[in-house]
């Protein structure tokens, strides 16, 4: 391998050569890396030829073109310097702006040989522009003009310095006597109910992504099928208009043989997605059948709903409900698993023949499955109506997934962002030490600009529709992923960078259209880049409490916590507050050989011992200290931990729903898969007990009084 060929290139792709880890040690990147990283891009990395055309494609991307394929501005006055590449001569150059009503307006262009200057005065309006320049008849340029508004969406109940809290919970976790074995859409929006009338201003939630209809099993809410889709396992099937018009539906679950099936499903302590997605897909095949039937065929307004459903969401839904009819047939009947890689090869290609006629032929089953997406959204916009009506100042606060699972939908339909010879993931740091490969395809930086951030604008705007706040998953993935190329170890793996305010300015734009504020998941080692990025443009930091320390090592009073973030004691990838202070979280680990070796075991409960002492320091100082010996974990301790969180300056605080049930099993074991059930741990106790049980009182009632809607 050409090592200089190989060094310049990777810089010119965005590659870093060097970062600082979790200790704040600078690391190299090796040699390999890079190439690795570089030949999941499609470089031939061992073809010097191949290295330099490559090397020129990346240092002069727009070479022959007066305008970038897309541009991000957030400026108010549009000013830009053009290349033309004939040189202007004589020949007129031209510009037109399209906004996206339609309108068209000629913009003045100052030409001076190859040079030319773009001029717009006055300020431009948000949204998605189409901005053409052109020389006579042979050069002609497009770009796509996205304006951004100065900052993301902040709403207005947080103005003043108004402080507000809200529950967190997994909703799959939530039992009730009328879910069929996992928490649903009816439970949110009973929960949310609840919520409001306990004070409460939102209800955060695991994401709630599209994961695997023919395989339920798969069921990481953070390794999903589509970021575009809805988990159609949420779906309340009792509540449904259809099933109160089904008589055959409702025959079939009033079988004994279902009923007993039902409470089996609700009293196993962990999910059986399984058994919840075979009866719940038998009875929604019933349903769909008696719509197409009596619904469809007559016109209703019922059926006209659907349909416009599926106009508006277009060739993504369409996508979707035909790769999870695909993934049906073909793991059925080829035994072709772990998604689309696994298919035959004519299917691999969603513009290919072979789909193609499949999509003639099964239409029922592809309607089937963008009939589930409209019933599934229509429940979701509910809760959402429901979370308002009760009074939340900000309602549902929805949770968007760092990446997608390699073999799902939203690989498939637009394979050439995604490079599946790398994974993302994370170096080694205080949660994981030995790194993390999380397993899912990253996207190209450079794809998403030939496609003109499209992919990114749709994700955003699809997560943030039923949304009053949505956490952006490892949001330092905007400025920059831990890529890990095939065959090599978490360790060994590589940052790539992305265009970090580009891809913020979208998001600040799809914030203010749809209402929603962003909260980014900041935890981890993060660069002063993407910190100064979140404060430019309003997102606010997630905060942990058993993380926010000062450089001693004391936690920070309570006066010292930043106001533009979201607090919570504890989150899903960590030990619930009674794990962390009894320590059953470590022996957890060691049990699951998750450290290095004795000797990091026991520095970690040598600094829990220490974190305990100075927690009650710190709560002492914030007047907020329970009495003192604190000999067991009760609910007037987890209370007052929480009245200290209260007492914070950050404008958000959450709870875990497990802190209000005093639970101490982990959602899940991050550096895991098969040796701890993640994502299928259920509540300990019905939904109502989370704002009404003996032990969520204590701790409520703290949060109510430094917290007062």
């Amino acid at each position: 391998m050409n090592a200089d060929l190989i060094r310049t290139l990777a810089a010119l792709r965005g590659i870093a050569e060097r970062y600082h880890d979790h200790r704040g040690e600078l690391r190299e990147v090796a040699l390999a890396t890079a190439a690795g990283i570089l030949r999941a891009m499609g470089v031939d990395v061992d073809d010097p030829v191949s290295l330099q055309a490559a090397i020129d494609a990346a240092a002069d991307p727009n070479a022959g073109q007066a305008l970038p394929p897309v541009l991000v501005w957030r400026d108010g006055e549009l000013l830009l310097d053009l290349a033309l590449a004939g040189g202007a001569g004589n020949v007129p150059v031209n510009c037109m702006l399209e906004f996206e009503s339609g309108v068209q307006e000629q913009l003045k262009i100052t030409a001076a040989g190859a040079r030319a200057q773009l001029r717009r005065s006055g300020k431009l309006p948000l949204g998605y522009h189409r901005l053409e320049v052109a020389a006579g008849e042979a050069e002609r340029a497009e770009s796509l003009l996205v304006v951004t508004p100065e900052r993301c969406h902040q709403p207005p109940a947080l103005a003043d310095e108004a402080r507000r809290w809200g529950i967190v919970t997994q909703l799959y976790s939530l039992r009730s006597a009328s879910n069929w074995g996992m928490g649903d859409f009816v439970d949110l929006t009973r929960l949310a109910h609840q919520a409001g009338r306990a004070g409460a201003d939102f209800i955060g939630l695991n994401p709630l992504h599209a994961l695997f209809a023919a395989d339920p099993a798969h069921c990481s809410p953070y390794s999903p099928s589509s970021r575009h889709a809805l988990n159609v396992l949420y779906i309340a099937i009792e509540q449904l208009p259809d099933f109160a018009h089904c008589p055959a539906a409702q025959a079939h679950v009033a079988q004994s043989a279902f009923q007993a099936e039902l409470a089996r499903l609700r009293a196993v302590p962990l999910v059986d997605y399984a058994g919840v997605a075979a009866l719940k897909l038998e009875v929604l095949r019933l349903l769909h059948q008696r719509f197409r039937r009596e619904e469809t065929a007559n016109g209703t307004d019922r059926a006209r709903a659907f349909e416009a459903f599926r106009a508006a969401r277009g060739r993504t839904l369409e996508l979707h409900a035909l790769f999870e009819a695909l993934d049906e047939r073909l793991r059925a009947g080829h035994g072709a698993s772990g998604g689309w890689p696994g298919w035959p090869e004519d299917y691999r290609d969603p513009g290919g023949t072979a789909v193609a006629e499949f999509a003639r032929i099964e239409t029922e089953r592809i309607e089937f499955h963008a009939w589930l997406q409209w019933l599934a959204e229509s429940q979701l916009a509910a809760a959402a109506r429901v979370a308002r009506a009760a009074g939340m100042a900000i309602g549902l606060y929805g949770d968007y997934a760092v990446g997608v699972d390699g073999g799902g939908s939203e690989t498939w339909a637009n394979q050439a962002v995604y490079r599946r010879a790398a994974a993302i993931g994370a170096p080694p740091d205080a949660l994981a030490l030995k790194g993390q490969d999380w397993g899912m395809p990253p996207q190209d930086p450079q794809a998403l600009l030939v496609q003109r951030y499209r992919p990114f604008i749709e994700l955003m705007r699809d997560n943030m529709r039923h949304y009053g706040a949505i956490r952006l998953d490892h949001v330092m993935s905007l400025y920059r992923l831990w890529w890990v190329p095939a065959g090599l170890p978490a360790t060994a793996g590589g940052y790539v960078h992305y265009p970090l305010d580009d891809l913020l300015g979208i998001v600040a734009l799809e914030s203010e259209r749809n209402g929603c504020l962003v909260i980014g998941e900041d935890m981890g080692t993060v660069p002063d880049e993407m910190r100064e990025a979140m404060r430019s443009w309003a997102v606010f930091h997630y905060k942990v409490l058993i993380f926010e320390k000062s450089p001693d090592g004391q936690f920070r009073a309570p006066a010292d916590w930043i106001r533009a973030a979201l607090a919570s004691v504890t989150t899903h990838d960590l030990p619930t507050l009674r794990s962390w202070w009894e320590g059953t979280d470590i022996k957890l680990r060691a049990a699951l050989d998750l450290y290095p070796g004795p000797e990091a075991r026991t520095e970690v409960e040598a600094g829990r011992a220490a974190d305990r002492e100075r927690l009650l320091d710190v709560m002492a100082a914030a007047g907020v200290r329970p009495r003192w010996p604190v000999d067991q974990f009760e609910p007037n301790f987890s209370g007052a931990v929480h009245a200290y969180l209260a007492a914070t300056g950050a404008a958000l605080v959450a709870v875990q729903a497990e802190d209000l049930l005093d639970m101490s099993d982990p959602v899940n074991v991050p550096g895991t898969s098969t040796e701890y059930p993640n994502w299928r741990r259920k509540l300990d106790a019905d939904l109502s007990a989370i704002t009404a049980g003996p032990t969520a009182l204590p701790l409520l009632e703290a949060l109510r009084r430094h917290r007062p809607r």
